[in-house]
């Protein structure tokens, strides 16, 4: 058994995708992150696991649905954040931890479900971002020590991540490489990749809006 946690920050303008701005302003790129976060929810959701947990920095909104306890993101940086996330989340359920963020809406559940099941035969399951980061981490049994110092945000995260993983003993499951949405031109990559997604519906409206300008 698997649980799988989502890491997202509240969709206020001005404190989420601000690589977007420009061309989007800070409330269409507050749309875009809204959108890309329902998609991730409602695809967590649809993926047969016994808890499903959204770790939030900020306040749950209309477009939390049900069945995702939420608890606060603690930390400073990023590696703090997620290390803290892992470690909650276990105390909850000891159980394996899969752990995504926003930045993916293409995301499926057969995905999600390669992952769960990876974690019953390694130790880690690991997929990398196309910008040198990765989309998702699953730990059989996490350890903040797996990922406290590792620098964030940088074209190496990744790679500096594998090596902590590898140099703990760790087996590593690797899955398919996905874009993050970070700027306009990412934005535009994954709403091609998943047309019927809402973070693409809402990507052809704030265009729309862009060529009103």
């Amino acid at each position: 058994m698997t649980q799988i946690l989502v890491i997202a920050k509240e969709p206020v303008p001005g404190r989420v995708k601000t690589r977007l701005c420009p061309p989007c302003t800070e409330e269409q790129a507050a749309r875009l992150a809204s959108a890309a976060l329902e998609d991730t929810l409602r695809t967590v959701a649809a993926v047969r696991v016994p808890h499903r947990v959204l770790v939030l920095q900020g306040l749950p909104g209309a477009w939390l649905p049900a069945g995702f306890p939420v608890i606060p993101q603690r930390g400073r940086g990023l590696d703090e954040r997620l290390a803290a996330a892992f470690t909650d989340a276990y105390r909850l359920h000891a159980m394996p931890v899969v752990l995504v963020g926003m930045d993916t809406p293409q995301l499926t559940p057969a995905l999600l479900e390669a992952a769960a099941g990876a974690l019953a035969g390694h130790d880690a399951v690991y997929g990398p971002a196309a910008d040198g980061g990765f989309w998702l981490l699953g730990l059989r049994r996490p350890d903040p020590a797996l990922l406290l110092g590792v620098p964030m945000s940088r074209p190496d995260t990744g790679a500096v991540q594998l090596t902590r993983l590898r140099r703990a003993g760790l087996s590593v499951a690797h899955l398919p490489e996905l874009h993050d949405v970070d700027t306009f031109a990412d934005a535009c990559h994954v709403a091609a990749q998943a047309p019927g997604t809402r973070f693409a519906a809402t990507l052809r409206d704030v265009r729309a809006g862009l060529a009103l300008r």
